[in-house]
């Protein structure tokens, strides 16, 4: 089991200090304050020095610990800054390179999940060995499928690399968003998707579809477009069943972050192990911690990842 974070080549990006069950933030140049659960220790700056340097402190709302709900409340202004603003992320390889639109939102989020950085750089990797040898083939592009795709991140990661992309979201909303990230970055083509993920997934599988690279960041409760709901316990387990159907069964790989509390690295890894009835034939299984690290050493755990390759 690895554990990864950011890393220091992403400029537009800091998790300034960590405690007392909130973070403190740099996106760009604007700093924002938010609650954190798994913070449990202290701060290292007092809580003057994290006046001083944030704009925006987010504050709970009444849903604030219902399942659901947990990420409601409002933006306090503390310092002038824009409802909306541009970072970059700059990977650290040649070629993965895109921007990203963030904005404050009524669910604590703002549009980029930073500790996903090392699930973008592995997809990249992945996605660009998997271009070169369909080249050397004259094979076509390989296919990549983001599920719970979000504003697109790792949609960009895979499409920056040169693969055949579609980035599918149940809220229109956020395909938008990931749209407009989309053309910030200057990259073109992804195909779009507004559905219930299951739904497409089963759909793929019984059309024999298939993709060389599958992304699934499932939450722990959602909605589909047409009142599907979703429970990561009760389906997590028959959406990895129909990945693996529609996974190619060679030269492909597959990417799934959890957030959830109570899910562990080992789970995850059971999970796939079983549902891709993995004995042989692929080429690694790995799991991990993807964390944040503040400026002053402490480790922030925030999701837990496995990779496959075959």
């Amino acid at each position: 089991m690895t554990i990864e974070s950011p890393g220091a080549f992403w400029k537009d990006y800091e998790l300034v200090d960590s405690g007392n069950f909130e973070k403190l933030e740099r996106f760009g140049r604007y700093y924002l304050s938010r609650p954190e659960p798994k913070a449990l220790w202290d701060k290292t700056l007092s809580d003057a020095e994290w006046r001083k340097l944030t704009h925006v402190n987010f504050r709970p709302g009444a849903g604030f610990g219902k399942a659901g709900k947990e990420d409601s409340g409002t933006w306090e202004r503390m310092r002038k800054m824009d409802d909306q603003w541009v970072i970059r992320y700059n990977g650290g390889q040649a070629g993965l390179d895109f921007s990203l639109r963030l904005g404050l939102t009524s669910f604590k989020h703002v549009g980029v999940f930073p500790e996903q950085s090392s699930n973008w750089e592995y997809i990249y990797r992945q996605t660009s060995e998997l271009v070169e040898k369909a080249k050397a083939s004259g094979a076509p592009k390989p296919k990549v499928l983001n599920l719970f795709a979000y504003t697109g991140a790792a949609s960009l990661a895979a499409k920056a690399a040169g693969a055949d992309v579609t980035h599918l979201d149940s809220v229109r909303q956020v395909v938008t968003w990931a749209r407009n990230n989309m053309e910030l970055s200057s990259l073109d083509n992804v195909r779009w998707v507004v559905e219930d993920a299951l739904k497409f997934a089963r759909r793929e599988a019984r059309r024999a579809n298939v993709y060389q690279g599958i992304i699934l960041d499932p939450p722990a409760y959602g909605h589909g477009p047409d009142g599907e709901k979703w429970k990561l316990d009760e389906c997590l387990y028959d959406m990895l069943k129909c990945v693996s159907a529609i996974l190619a069964p060679m030269d492909s790989f597959m990417v799934l972050n959890l957030y959830s509390n109570g899910y562990s690295a080992v789970l995850g890894e059971t999970l796939v192990k079983e549902a891709f009835c993995l004995k042989t034939g692929y080429r690694s299984l790995d799991c991990g911690e993807l964390v944040l690290r503040d400026s002053y050493g402490k480790n922030l755990p925030l999701s837990v990842f496995v990779r496959l390759r075959r």
